[in-house]
């Protein structure tokens, strides 16, 4: 994302947060904590602090950027706003993150919420587990 995009939702292009977008563009890992941002950063070599980080991602949240999870272990885990909605599966033991989307949940979840005189205006659905490798490992 370029420093036009983020000046189309409101943030001017500073060097913490144009860092922070790359990194979150370009990392593996989807699902990122603020302390996991502040880490990599650190180890590419950029000179951001925590507070710096936690500002950013919650100005990235305000803008629509990003997704703020908060999944069982009570932290926030962030991860870009690509604008396609879907579900997540969490290991409770190794903290494992599949995503996935399924039409037949959603339109369940529609037709539930028509039943009560509901307009959803957005949701997430979790489902926690245990992951395949970690039930190997337990056997």
């Amino acid at each position: 994302m370029e420093s036009k995009n983020l000046k189309k939702v409101g943030l001017k292009a500073t060097l913490p947060r144009l860092r922070i977008l790359q990194l979150l563009e370009n990392n593996q890992q989807r699902h990122m904590t603020a302390e996991d941002v502040y880490k990599a950063l650190l180890h590419s070599g950029e000179d951001v602090g925590l507070a710096t980080v936690y500002r950013v991602l919650t100005q990235f949240e305000a803008a629509g950027l990003v997704i703020r999870h908060h999944f069982e272990d009570g932290l926030s885990v962030f991860e870009l706003n690509e604008g396609k909605h879907h579900d997540h599966l969490l290991c409770v033991k190794c903290g494992a993150i599949v995503e996935f989307v399924d039409n037949v949940i959603e339109k369940q979840q529609r037709a539930i919420a028509r039943q009560h005189g509901f307009d959803i205006t957005e949701h997430c659905l979790y489902l926690y587990g245990i992951c395949s490798k970690c039930q190997k490992k337990s056997r």
